[in-house]
């Protein structure tokens, strides 16, 4: 058995702003939707909806939409860990885990989120390794922005795809 190593990658970033205030941009759902998806519905065990400002719990499970791309397009998954102070667990794209880890250092709080299992893709155009690494440090740039500065830079407009063709 090789040892794959696109299998996982670790990307992190500096926030100026306490770790309550990172946990909540993460574990809500209104938190969610201000710097990374158009909609989140994070569903409980009974299957119900939780509140905007509800704190999700390990076991729920999530369908999450992103701007710029139409509704059957959405990703679902579970939450496998939500400590509820500074730990998120949940698995992703193609049976992937990512974990998100926050905590406080020198006087800035950091988001250090590992992304691992990621499957091989003979497919280089759909490689989950490049393509979530890319979009992971571009979603922890928009963070870092909503959250200092209140400024989202995702696109928006409907009428520009992602791919701008």
């Amino acid at each position: 058995m090789t040892d794959n190593k696109w299998a996982s990658f670790k990307v992190a970033g500096d926030y100026s702003t306490d770790v309550r205030s990172l946990y909540e941009a993460w574990a809500t759902t209104e938190g969610i939707e201000k710097w990374f998806l158009r909609k989140a519905n994070f569903y409980t065990i009974p299957r119900r909806t939780r509140e905007p400002h509800e704190f999700i719990m390990t076991e729920d499970t999530y369908e999450w939409f992103w701007h710029g791309w139409p509704d059957d397009a959405s990703e679902k998954g579970q939450i496998l860990e939500a400590n509820g102070t500074d730990t998120l667990k949940f698995t992703f794209s193609g049976g992937s885990i990512v974990t998100v880890y926050i905590y406080s250092r020198n006087g800035v709080s950091i988001v250090e989120l590992t992304q691992e299992n990621i499957p091989e893709e003979p497919d280089l155009t759909k490689n989950l390794y490049v393509q979530c690494q890319l979009g992971w440090t571009f979603y922890l740039a928009n963070l870092k922005s909503v959250i200092e500065g209140d400024v989202d830079l995702r696109n928006k407009n409907v009428d520009l795809k992602s791919n701008f063709k």
